[in-house]
């Protein structure tokens, strides 16, 4: 939910805030795009992070110093990928055990005394169990490992995995264990096995072998039911599924699980037989809502795709109606994609769907016309036009929409708070060579840009969104993040690609950094206003936290920088407080 009770720090006060302490957590590496993606926990005055190498720290949150910290040294293959948090288990007896649980992308759980960092000699071998040992498949040269945090319901650590996207890898189920001795209690299969409900949207023999349709964005659960809900990615390979005929379930699905057994209580299938890599980017967010008049729990899940559907959580039924309409067809020999898509009718998307010649940057004549003339060539349209062998622009893009750093909820008023980026993308089909077994593999991804490097669409770029989930509504929308040398030139605000969540608070504020000119910001929860800003060392591309140490409060977040917009990298967590 990312929401906290607390107010301190209010509309009022905000312009004071100032930095309360820094912390250097060390393991940048040479010659690597490092970064910190991970939101901090504070647990009875503790904080728990992570540094660029996954080392966790626990620190005092008062002052930022340093109480311990673990190491598992992380192998050097799997160094792209990143860590974004950890979990904390406790028996609930006074004096009883405390546990911290990291999942490393190396493909390590590890369980660490809460209070001296060590590893809990009862927990797998030394502290750790091998996930990759659970599969039965040829690891060796795939991806196979955790980015997101764990979840932990009753004694057990849950997890959703990051595996590889390309034509050969592993399996993304979701997998549950015991979170005193490390033993595997349940697997949910995210490609139906023979049997299973589902397998019949995998003809033939296209199940055997297939990876993605993983919940790598991580995942959320209803304690009070029991249930486990998770997002899905896009069955591998990302951009062609001639070797995949059908819906492929359950990629693109909201699932929930019984977090005891991982029996699937419901789903729902959002993309279809995806080739545009539309991951559900982030687990939905747990919330109530008013709706025909009566209170519903529900869950929201936020896309790349920029919808937001919402569900009722025990039935999974939809509380806006869901809709199919055609879609846009494939013109590459030996693809089948979906003749329909689904889209629910409220809210409206928040980021702009499909391109044309009206949507090409305005920012200068030069830009537009460099724009126009790559154009030519391509193919464009709306949203859900297929890759191509010429080159298809693809918008909303790979990065969304919305990211791994999904939404917050106010349940004080039913808005929901998303950053979005909203700009297009280009992806080129190309044959495979005769010594492949597949027919299609994909060049050329990346952002269409004009000749400057700027995007491609008009702005913004990138944005801040309040939708009242109530209503289906988009409440506001505002640019998010900048350019200074545009805004040298006499340009507005244009929003810039943005990795990393928010908080909200009672104060009245939405706290967020996220942005490419690495400055962390405060905004009015009602309008959007901006109340205050802060330059960091380095990008905050992750989300922040706020807490409360003897009646002060606080609010921090991540510099590490790095990662997907591939700023300069840092090492920093920076506390704020009111002086």
């Amino acid at each position: 939910m990312r929401y906290s009770t607390l107010n301190q720090i209010n509309r009022k006060n905000v312009k004071n805030l100032q930095v309360a302490w820094t912390f250097h957590t060390g393991g940048l590496l040479p010659k690597v795009n490092s970064a910190i993606q991970c939101t901090p926990v504070v647990i009875e005055g503790v904080m728990y992070v992570t540094s660029p190498d996954t080392q966790v720290i626990a620190l005092d949150a008062a002052t930022g110093r340093e109480r311990w910290r673990f190491n598992p040294q992380r192998i050097a293959k799997w160094r792209y990928l990143y860590n974004r948090g950890i979990a904390y288990w406790s028996d609930g007896q006074i004096g009883g055990a405390r546990r911290i649980l990291l999942a490393i992308p190396d493909g390590r759980l590890y369980s660490l005394d809460a209070r001296t960092g060590r590893p809990d000699p009862d927990f797998g071998k030394q502290g750790a169990v091998e996930l990759r040992a659970g599969i039965k498949r040829n690891l060796a040269d795939l991806t196979y490992g955790v980015t997101a945090a764990p979840v932990v319901f009753e004694n057990l650590v849950i997890l959703g995995f990051s595996v590889g996207e390309g034509h050969v890898s592993a399996p993304g189920d979701v997998r549950a264990f015991d979170v005193r001795t490390g033993t595997e209690s349940w697997r949910f299969h995210t490609v139906p096995q023979p049997g299973e409900f589902g397998h019949e949207t995998w003809p033939g023999e296209s199940w055997r072998e297939r990876g993605g349709v993983n919940a790598w964005g991580g995942l959320s659960v209803d304690a009070k039911r029991g249930l486990v809900f998770a997002g899905l990615g896009s069955a591998a390979f990302d951009f062609y599924g001639g070797d995949r005929p059908g819906d492929n379930l359950f990629a693109n699905s909201v699932v929930a699980l019984d977090a005891r057994t991982g029996r699937r209580t419901w789903h729902y299938q959002l993309v279809r037989h995806d080739v545009w890599d539309y991951d559900l980017p982030t687990p939905p967010n747990l919330v109530t809502v008013t709706h025909d008049g009566k209170r519903r729990e529900a869950v929201a899940q936020v896309t790349k795709t920029g919808y937001v559907f919402l569900f009722d959580r025990v039935t999974g039924q939809p509380l806006f109606e869901i809709r199919e309409r055609p879609a846009p067809q494939s013109d590459a020999p030996g693809e089948q994609t979906s003749p329909m898509q689904v889209y629910p009718v409220k809210p409206a998307p928040f980021v702009r769907h499909g391109f044309s010649e009206k949507d090409v940057t305005d920012i200068s004549p030069a830009a537009r016309e460099f724009v126009l003339e790559k154009m030519k060539t391509m193919r464009s349209g709306p949203i859900f036009t297929p890759p191509s062998v010429r080159g298809t622009i693809q918008m909303p893009g790979l990065h969304g929409g919305a990211t791994w750093s999904g939404a917050s909820f106010d349940p004080t008023t039913g808005l929901l708070y998303i950053n979005a980026n909203d700009m297009p993308w280009q992806v080129f089909l190309t044959p495979a060579t005769p010594d492949k077994n597949y027919k299609f593999a994909a060049r050329g991804i990346g952002w269409l840009t004009d000749k400057d490097g700027y995007p491609a669409a008009k702005p913004p770029w990138g944005t801040l969104n309040a939708i009242d989930l109530n209503r289906g509504e988009i409440k506001w929308q505002v640019p998010l993040g900048e350019y200074p040398e545009l805004i040298a030139r006499g340009l507005a605000p244009t929003g810039t690609e943005n990795f990393g969540g928010s908080c909200v608070t009672a104060g009245g504020l939405i706290f967020i950094g996220s942005t490419r000119d690495e400055k962390f910001r405060a905004f009015d929860k009602a309008t959007g206003t901006l109340l205050w800003e802060h330059k960091l060392e380095a990008g905050a591309y992750a989300a922040p936290s706020t807490y409360s140490i003897n009646g002060r409060q606080y609010v921090v977040i991540a510099a590490g920088g790095g990662g997907k917009l591939a700023t300069k990298t840092g090492d920093a967590y920076v506390a704020f407080a009111l002086p």
